[in-house]
């Protein structure tokens, strides 16, 4: 069995017409009303009985997309690293005002740890940027300097007074 090169349709044997063009490309035609459609350069997606229009347009599928059934998400809880489900159910069924003393009471531990921490750090940070600008300064780079190009665009106008020009 062929397929009809303009509609789409089946050929059986017996039936239909071949159509061999000059550069060598054949055709299979169901009938003649398919042949002299691309003849006339019909476009088969725009001609209402083709196979080609029908998928397009959505034609004859009414049946089976009605059985077709999405599937419905199901809502599934999983424990988070770090914590498990239980742990994470117990939180989420703590009134708020228990809630929210914690969350203080863990505030205040923070800021504490924070207090304790600062006096120490100061010193040693400003003995640390101490040694940085020394190390700084002591470094001395070695290599030549970049050579620069004499155009009065890129160099400012003092390199160009009459002082420094010879005529």
């Amino acid at each position: 069995l062929e397929l009809c090169n303009y509609s789409g349709y089946k050929i059986y044997p017996g039936h239909g017409k071949r159509y061999i063009r000059i550069d060598g490309k054949t055709f299979h035609f169901l009938n003649g009303k398919a042949e002299a459609s691309h003849l006339m350069r019909r476009n088969p997606r725009k001609v209402s009985w083709t196979v080609v229009y029908r998928r397009k347009h959505k034609k004859g599928k009414i049946e089976e997309s009605s059985k077709k059934r999405t599937r419905r998400t199901t809502k599934f809880q999983r424990a988070i690293q770090g914590a498990t489900l239980e742990n994470i159910m117990a939180k989420r069924n703590q009134k708020p005002e228990v809630r929210k003393a914690q969350r203080e009471q863990a505030i205040r531990a923070a800021k504490e740890k924070q207090k304790g921490k600062k006096p120490s750090q100061a010193p040693k940070a400003s003995a640390q940027a101490a040694k940085q600008s020394k190390s700084k300064a002591g470094k001395v780079l070695k290599g030549s300097a970049p050579k620069r190009a004499l155009s009065p665009i890129t160099n400012p106008p003092s390199l160009y007074s009459r002082a420094n020009i010879a005529l």
